[in-house]
């Protein structure tokens, strides 16, 4: 048996039409969160790889809460890409919030690509103890 491989050549034109197509088509990932909740209030964890602090978008409107970015994938100068299945992702992913939350004490940071939002809960709706008088 002879096994044979085959190369051939492809039609630059069409590889260039297939970019430009594909440059204009807008790939939105959602992105994977692990959420954590105690009596203080909610931690929220996003997957956000390649995306930087300027292409990262939070935006808290009534009760919702929103996530956008975009991804920047870098490539090096002397390298030509020959295959991308995403060239500059787009996250997005939206929450409803309850009332219980102060959504204007949330805290923000990234780092290494994931996203740390820290939402507090209203004083009114943390739990508390309830003094008992006796007589």
């Amino acid at each position: 048996m002879t096994y044979t491989t085959q190369l051939a050549e492809r039609d630059q034109s069409a590889v260039e039409r297939r970019d430009t197509e594909q440059a204009t088509r807008r790939i939105t990932l959602t992105p994977a969160v692990d959420i954590y909740e105690d009596s203080q209030g909610v931690t929220l964890w996003a997957d956000l790889p390649g995306v930087t602090k300027d292409k990262l978008d939070v935006k808290v409107h009534d009760s919702s809460l929103s996530i956008e970015a975009e991804a920047v994938v870098p490539t090096p100068a002397n390298l030509r890409l020959q295959h991308a299945e995403v060239r500059q992702p787009h996250f997005a992913r939206t929450f409803t919030l309850s009332p219980d939350f102060d959504t204007s004490k949330i805290e923000a940071s990234l780092q290494d690509g994931v996203l740390k939002l820290t939402i507090p809960r209203r004083d009114e709706a943390r739990p508390r103890r309830i003094e008992i008088k006796t007589n």
